[in-house]
């Protein structure tokens, strides 16, 4: 384990928008906090509508009641079961946390995963929980060769790319925003970065265009290039 030299400081309170989202991530994460038993939590949805943004700032929002957050890497997970019983015996709550998690048909860390989520021979301690990020609900990747052949092969297939997010406790939901919510988002960061900018609903709405689609992640690159525009900085704005 290393320790991270600058953690994102990201709170609760600078996520605009996904307040129900957030407001399940965050009962579950206060019940393992109070030590009571937690769900693995799965969240799953479009890509930049704020998934890491909230694990990070709801792991914020509860350090001081014991909460901390380690990151694995994909070609982490088979240490997992090693790392589960070196945290066993700790005082403190561990969300352990793997970012845009997918996988390819006979990847081994796909086993791992769904050993320590459920079925493996050793229990779960209590206080640990499995957080992922991913922008599928069925987190491995089929393709149509894996489609072929009789009805029962493509059962059995099937099964499996859904086994995994079947195991995650708690599903959680992140859909990309439509308009009001997309323009509720630049107009709220606009205000925290003290922008006056006429044409805003506008920009927002060409800026969405350039990058195919509305998000969370899209808002932000919108008024960092409008707050860079306002220091004399360049934009493509």
């Amino acid at each position: 384990l290393l320790p991270v030299t600058n953690p994102d400081p990201v709170k609760l309170s600078d996520l605009v928008g996904y307040k129900r989202q957030q407001q399940e991530v965050l009962d579950n994460t206060q019940a393992l906090a109070n030590g009571a038993k937690a769900a693995n939590i799965l969240l799953y949805g479009d890509a930049g509508t704020g998934k890491s943004a909230t694990v990070k700032a709801v792991a914020n929002e509860l350090r001081d009641e014991g909460i901390r957050l380690i990151e694995l890497n994909k070609s982490s997970l088979h240490l997992l079961p090693g790392l589960l019983d070196e945290l066993a015996g700790q005082p403190l709550k561990f969300i352990l946390f793997i970012d845009d998690l997918s996988f390819r048909e006979n990847d081994d860390d796909f086993a791992a995963l769904k050993a320590v989520l459920e079925g493996s021979a050793s229990t779960r301690s209590r206080n640990t929980v499995i957080y992922a990020t991913s922008n599928r609900r069925h987190i491995v990747k089929e393709t149509f060769q894996a489609r072929e052949g009789d009805e029962i092969h493509r059962q059995d297939t099937m099964q499996e790319t859904v086994s995994l997010s079947e195991r995650f406790g708690l599903r959680v939901y992140f859909e990309k925003p439509d308009k009001a919510l997309y323009l509720q988002i630049v107009d709220s960061l606009a205000k925290r970065e003290g922008i006056r900018e006429k044409d805003l609903v506008k920009l927002a709405e060409q800026f969405a265009l350039r990058k195919a689609g509305r998000s969370a992640r899209a808002a932000i690159q919108l008024v960092d290039q409008l707050a860079a525009k306002d220091k004399g900085g360049e934009t493509e704005c």
